[in-house]
């Protein structure tokens, strides 16, 4: 990829001074309504550059790691396992693990997509992307992000890693989507965090079952033999894509 295509990618497409006027409290009714219709907008152009590039499998993780860190030769080689089953793989779209994710598709022919967020430093598109969206909110993104898959693997992170795999899992015990399975790889890196877990279910924060949500793991092989039987066979994943309309000026996402 040419290096003017990469700073391309790297142009912010927005300001983020409208968000923080928006959460700074009431504004006008007139403020309030266009930033609705811009979320709307928001929603809309994700739809119709991501209904068409599935089945997916979202796969979390940090911004910050590089491709000499064992993070990121691990998440690389996940992203080739997810798409040697057929399932195209859909990340943040930024650098570090997630950019390792689509690079591990890339590596075996398979799909690629991200779901870019628009900050001042540090997000913008990985090189490894077949196709993307940019995105100015947060949640709009996570959204997105949760919409198109049959499952979701958390690699290590930080808070916003940690947010978007706290939101799947929340969506999945309170019933909002289905029972997608949720792998959480590396397991020294959680272990304060499934400890937390084990103190909120004896705390009586969460029901003793709420901790089967999620299974973590070091392993490849078990992650894959997951979603063979929790994903492919429960819900019967077909081969066939949903096609798009011509009169709604829809294409495919790969041609």
């Amino acid at each position: 990829m040419s290096e003017a295509k990469i700073q391309k990618r790297k142009v912010a497409t927005s300001s983020p001074h409208a968000e923080i006027q928006f959460l700074s409290g009431p504004q006008s009714r007139l403020r309030e309504l266009w930033f609705s219709i811009k979320v709307l907008i928001e929603f809309i152009r994700g739809y119709r550059n991501l209904a068409f590039v599935g089945p997916c499998i979202t796969i979390f993780g940090s911004a910050r790691y590089g491709e000499d860190h064992p993070y990121y030769n691990l998440t690389r080689r996940v992203g080739a396992a997810v798409a040697k089953l057929g399932f195209t793989v859909l990340t943040g779209g930024g650098p570090g693990l997630m950019e390792a994710a689509n690079r591990g598709a890339k590596d075996v022919g398979g799909r690629s997509v991200g779901c870019n967020i628009v900050l001042p430093h540090e997000q913008h598109p990985n090189p490894w992307l077949d196709k993307w969206v940019n995105i100015r909110y947060f949640f709009v993104r996570k959204t997105l992000l949760i919409k198109y898959s049959y499952a979701f693997i958390c690699m290590p992170g930080g808070f916003g890693t940690l947010d978007e795999l706290f939101e799947a899992i929340t969506l999945i015990q309170t019933k909002k989507i289905r029972n997608f399975p949720v792998i959480v790889f590396c397991k020294d890196f959680h272990n304060e965090m499934t400890q937390h877990i084990q103190l909120m279910k004896a705390k009586g924060t969460i029901s003793p079952e709420d901790e089967n949500l999620f299974i973590i793991t070091d392993s490849v092989e078990e992650a894959v033999k997951i979603i063979e039987e929790q994903s492919i066979q429960r819900f019967q994943l077909q081969k066939e894509r949903p096609r798009p309309f011509g009169w709604l000026f829809e294409k495919s996402a790969w041609h």
